[in-house]
């Protein structure tokens, strides 16, 4: 493989967050493209309209966001090249082969619309560039460990537990309807999916999503749309396995959420192809008929459970037994570590507070800081709202004081889905300021994220709607 050809991203420098780069000439086509579009900022979160053909849509998204992708890949690229070893332009080569030639032709023009909205910016980007970067997850934490065991030299880093998550209906909700809350743990140098998109489309359903800049799909997952689906996601943890044959996870996720009118199509769509890539456990809800469900979307192993009165929660613990038993490594009873931690203490909420839950009251789960192991009040690892970069001793997790952690929370009810909104906090949900310079004089071990991580000050809780 070729280690030295040039990168195919070309940022020389970060532009202005919400300025387009160094915009050219637009054309007719795509002036009228952009009036159709517009955004606008929220205590944190970036409110984005998008209207039209998949290839208005990926336009009025890559134009307004352009420096918001441009800093993105930037930083995904330095991370990328630092944690595996290999450049960017070597993976979105290969992306480019596996990859490209297996999304579907209305998500492959959203992405051609994209690129074209960045080079009117002046970012310089190609195809098979957005289709890794959309891919990051599934193709460099699925494909890539299994392809770097033909490097003998390699070796694979602990899995990092993603994301907490419930949905309610029934008697153990307040009005007997649905409520969903999520919020996302991931490393703190990349968190920056405070993107709400609604998206018009020519056809299919509305959706109003949260996402990173540049994703066509979720990528958090936390999703409604105008069928009165919503839905959200929490990694299957320490999951191995991966179909090079299967499409990609990004391209069936949004094609579910956008061409789904039923819990049991979008299920439909996501197992159609299914690679393993992105294994998750998605919690999701009808806020018309009360049911709630939840898919744990192995590759040998799939489970679909639906029920109109109970809840699910996820902790990056597989529930299915086959799945966890046969396709992760992950020990759903060692409390010491994050998941079965954070997977006992969702029994306990939702038990306890049975036939009260509410939104609000989803915001006090998101950010709830009770460790189940020491017995008592302590943000850390083990936490819902987790706080991975206080903790000093990670029981075979990911290093101490590893800079990851929650970085937001979403809820929604039944009311909230039927008008397309939620309620959101961008920043850990239990409001602990992130001060990225005082991190890394702390701990000066990760001083190779100087310039990359970024403060993350404390947010409220705002409500977000589609439309606004």
């Amino acid at each position: 493989m070729d280690l030295k050809r040039p990168l195919l991203l070309a940022t020389v420098f970060t532009a202005l967050c919400g300025q387009p780069v160094s915009a050219g000439v637009l054309t007719a086509q795509q002036k009228d493209w952009l009036a159709l579009a517009h955004r606008s900022e929220h205590h944190g979160w970036t409110y984005l309209h998008l209207q039209g053909e998949a290839a208005a849509l990926g336009f009025q998204h890559g134009y307004l966001l352009s420096g918001e992708i441009n800093e993105v890949l930037r930083t995904h690229r330095i991370s990328w090249e630092y944690r595996s070893g290999m450049t960017w332009n070597w993976l979105v080569g290969r992306a480019g082969q596996l990859l490209t030639p297996k999304v579907d032709a209305e998500n492959l023009a959203e992405i051609d619309g994209l690129v074209a909205g960045l080079h009117a910016a002046g970012v310089e980007t190609t195809r098979d560039e957005m289709v890794a970067y959309n891919a990051q997850l599934e193709f460099e934490g699925y494909w890539w460990p299994l392809e770097k065991k033909n490097l003998p030299e390699a070796k694979s880093p602990p899995a990092k537990d993603r994301c907490s998550a419930f949905v309610a209906t029934g008697s153990y909700t307040k009005g007997h309807g649905i409520v969903m809350g999520h919020n996302t743990m991931f490393d703190y140098v990349e968190a920056v999916a405070n993107v709400a998109v609604d998206i018009v489309p020519a056809k299919g359903q509305r959706i109003f999503m949260q996402a990173q800049p540049g994703f066509i799909h979720s990528g958090t997952d936390f999703f409604l749309t105008s069928a009165g689906l919503v839905g959200c996601e929490t990694t299957i943890g320490q999951f191995s396995g991966f179909d090079s044959n299967g499409l990609p996870e990004f391209a069936r996720m949004r094609r579910a959420t956008q061409d789904a009118r039923t819990i049991a199509e979008w299920c439909d769509i996501m197992k159609r192809g299914n690679n393993g890539g992105y294994a998750n456990a998605w919690l999701l809800a009808d806020a018309n008929s009360g049911e709630i469900a939840r898919l744990e979307l192995g590759l040998k192993f799939v489970s679909l459970e639906r029920t109109s009165d109970g809840y699910y929660a996820g902790s990056n613990v597989a529930e299915n037994r086959a799945l966890l038993r046969l396709e992760t490594e992950r020990s759903e009873t060692d409390i010491r570590k994050s998941a079965a931690a954070r997977r006992v203490r969702w029994k306990e909420l939702m038990e306890k507070n049975k036939g009260r839950i509410t939104a609000k009251m989803g915001e006090k789960f998101l950010a709830d800081d009770y460790d189940v192991y020491l017995q008592k009040r302590q943000p850390g690892s083990r936490t819902l709202a987790g706080h991975f970069e206080l903790d000093a001793e990670q029981f075979g997790g990911p290093e101490p004081f590893d800079p990851s952690g929650t970085f937001d929370g979403k809820v929604v009810d039944a009311k909230l889905a039927k008008q397309m909104s939620f309620l959101a906090r961008w920043g850990s949900a239990d409001g602990l300021p992130f001060k990225a310079e005082e991190f890394l004089r702390q701990h000066p071990q990760y001083d190779w994220q100087r310039g990359l991580l970024k403060d993350r000050p404390t947010q409220p809780w705002i409500l977000l709607r589609s439309g606004q």
